[in-house]
C-alpha cells in the first residue's frame, strides 16, 4: 500500500504550547466543520484502549488543509474559529514534540505523522504527514485519535470553548454575547474559544462580531490577547443590550462604584449611562446618589413606598444623566424628576376641624387671633386649611410645613404644626408673608414682608404688656 509523504514545512515551532493548546485547534477545526456544514454536534470521547477520539461529521480533511495558507472559506464565514491551517499544523508539532500519537481518519485518506528528510536536502530532517489511502472510504468527517493524551488535556482544552464552558448567554447581540460568569475570572471569547481572562469583569463576553483590532490581536497562539484588542467591543456588547437582567446587574454593580468595589465595565461611563437608560425604560426605579439618598430620606421612602426600587449611582453618572432621556424616550427618573413627578400626582389629605384632637382644635381656633397681630387677615386669603401631607420642597425634597395656594387663596399647613402654638403661628405667618408679598422664599420682597411682620408682632406684645 503506497504511503505519500507531505512536508508540513512547519518553520517554527511553539515551544510555549501545551498538549491542550494544540487538542483545542484540533477541537476548533471540528466546531468550525460543523457550523460549515451544517452536520451534527462534534464527539469526544475515549474508547476502551485509553485512546481520546475528536470526531466531526463534515467533508472529511484532506492533506491540503494542512499548507500554511489562509482558508478562504474560512475567511468569509463570520462565526468560525479558525482562519488559517497554520494552527493545525502546530497542533501537529506540538502533539509530535510532546509524545502524543496522532492518527487522522477520513474517506480522503488516513494521515500519521513521521520524519523524512526534507525534499532536496538529504541532511535535513523535518516532520512529515504520512497519507494512506483510506481505510473507509465511505467514512463521513475526520476523526482525529491521539495515543498518549491525558484526560486533563482534553478537559483543559474543551474548558477553552464556551459550547463546554456551562457559561449561560444572559443577552446576544449584534456584537456579540454577554454570559453568566461562571467563576472567577471572567472570559473573553472569539467566536466560542477563549481568548483572554479578565479577573475583575462582571460577566463573560463572547465576541462575534470582529473588529481589525481582534484580527490583528489574533496571533497563531491564540492566548493571552490583551483588553485593548477586545474592549471596545465588549463596550458595543455592553451598550447594545436591551434586556432588564443585564441592566439591573450593570446599575446594581454601580452602586460599588464610591467605594471603588466595582467591576471593571462600570469604569466605562457609556456602559453605566446606557445600563441607566435601559434599567428607567424597563423597571421601576429612581436614581440617587449616596449623598442625595442621605439629605432627602423622606423622598427615599416616598420612592419605597410607591413600588420604586432605589438605585445609588455615583456623582459623575448623575450628572451625565439629568436631562437626557431613556431608550423608549422617557425622562431618567432620578431624584428631581422623581420629585416633580411626585408633587404633580399629589392630593392633600385635608382634615377637618371636627377631626382635630383637642389639642390641635385649641391651637387651630386662635388662627384670626394670630392674624390680627398682623394686621388681620387680608381678603384675598379665604381658607386655612391643615393636611396630614404635604408637597415636596423642590430645593430640599422634603415634604413642605406649610404652602401659600394662590390659585385658590388658601394656606395650607401640615398637621403636624399643630403640635404647639409657636410652631402653628410661626408656619402661619410665613405662609400670610408669601400670600401678601407675593414673593418666594429668600427674595427681598418677602423678607422685608417677614420682617415687617415680625416687628408688628413685637409691638403688640409690648403693648399689651
Amino acid at each position: 500500500m503506497a504511503v505519500n509523504k507531505f512536508d508540513l514545512n512547519i518553520e517554527k515551532i511553539l515551544e510555549d504550547w501545551e498538549v491542550y493548546h494544540a487538542v483545542r485547534e484540533v477541537i476548533a477545526n471540528a466546531i468550525d466543520e460543523e457550523l460549515l456544514t451544517g452536520t451534527k454536534k462534534i464527539e469526544i470521547f475515549k474508547d476502551g484502549a485509553k485512546c481520546w477520539h475528536i470526531r466531526d461529521y463534515g467533508r472529511g480533511l484532506s492533506y491540503q488543509h494542512l499548507t500554511q495558507k489562509e482558508n478562504d472559506e474560512k475567511l468569509s464565514d463570520p462565526r468560525v474559529i479558525g482562519k488559517f491551517g497554520i494552527g493545525l499544523k502546530d497542533a501537529l508539532a506540538t502533539f509530535n514534540r510532546k509524545g502524543v500519537d496522532i492518527s487522522i481518519k477520513s474517506r480522503h485518506g488516513d494521515i500519521a505523522l513521521g520524519q523524512a528528510e526534507k525534499h532536496g536536502f538529504k541532511d535535513v530532517v523535518t516532520l512529515h504527514a504520512c497519507i494512506s489511502p483510506p481505510s473507509d472510504s465511505k467514512f463521513q468527517g475526520s476523526e482525529f485519535i491521539l495515543k498518549g493524551c491525558s484526560d486533563n488535556d482534553i478537559a483543559k482544552a474543551k474548558d477553552l470553548f464556551l459550547c463546554f464552558s456551562g457559561e449561560k448567554i444572559l443577552e446576544a447581540t449584534q456584537y456579540g454575547q454577554v454570559l453568566e460568569k461562571k467563576s472567577v475570572p471572567g472570559r473573553i471569547y472569539v467566536n466560542g474559544v477563549q481568548v483572554a481572562e479578565e479577573e475583575n469583569f462582571l460577566f463573560s463576553y463572547n465576541i462575534t462580531a470582529l473588529n481589525k483590532n481582534i484580527q490583528k490581536a489574533l496571533n497563531r497562539e491564540r492566548t493571552n490577547v490583551g483588553r485593548t484588542a477586545y474592549a471596545s467591543r465588549v463596550q458595543n456588547i455592553l451598550t447594545a443590550c436591551e434586556r432588564e437582567k443585564v441592566a439591573h446587574e450593570l446599575v446594581k454593580d454601580l452602586a460599588k462604584y464610591d467605594s471603588g468595589e466595582h467591576h471593571d465595565e462600570l469604569g466605562w461611563s457609556d456602559v453605566s449611562i446606557h445600563a441607566c437608560k435601559l434599567l428607567n425604560s424597563r423597571s421601576k426605579v429612581v436614581f440617587f446618589t449616596s449623598g442625595e439618598a442621605m439629605s432627602a430620606p423622606n423622598l427615599v421612602d416616598h420612592a419605597k413606598n410607591d413600588n420604586y426600587n432605589v438605585v445609588i449611582i455615583p456623582q459623575k453618572i448623575r450628572d451625565k444623566l439629568r436631562g437626557i432621556q431613556d431608550i423608549s424616550g422617557n425622562p431618567i427618573r432620578d431624584m428631581e424628576q422623581f420629585s416633580r413627578d411626585w408633587n404633580d400626582s399629589f392630593k392633600f389629605s385635608f382634615v377637618s376641624e371636627k377631626q382635630l384632637n383637642a389639642g390641635e382644635k385649641d391651637i387651630f381656633r386662635q388662627t384670626e387671633q394670630i392674624l390680627n397681630l398682623v394686621g388681620d387677615r387680608p381678603k384675598f386669603i379665604k381658607d386655612v386649611l391643615i393636611s396630614a401631607t404635604m408637597r415636596l420642597d423642590p430645593h430640599s425634597h422634603r415634604e413642605t410645613i406649610g404652602l401659600w395656594d394662590a390659585s385658590k387663596g388658601r394656606i395650607i399647613i401640615k398637621r403636624d404644626q399643630l403640635k404647639t402654638l409657636q410652631s402653628y403661628a410661626g408656619v402661619l405667618l410665613h405662609e400670610v408673608a408669601h400670600a401678601t408679598s407675593g414673593a418666594t422664599d429668600v427674595t427681598d420682597a418677602f423678607e422685608h414682608e417677614l420682617t415687617q411682620y415680625l416687628g408688628q408682632v413685637v409691638e403688640k406684645a409690648i403693648k399689651s404688656d
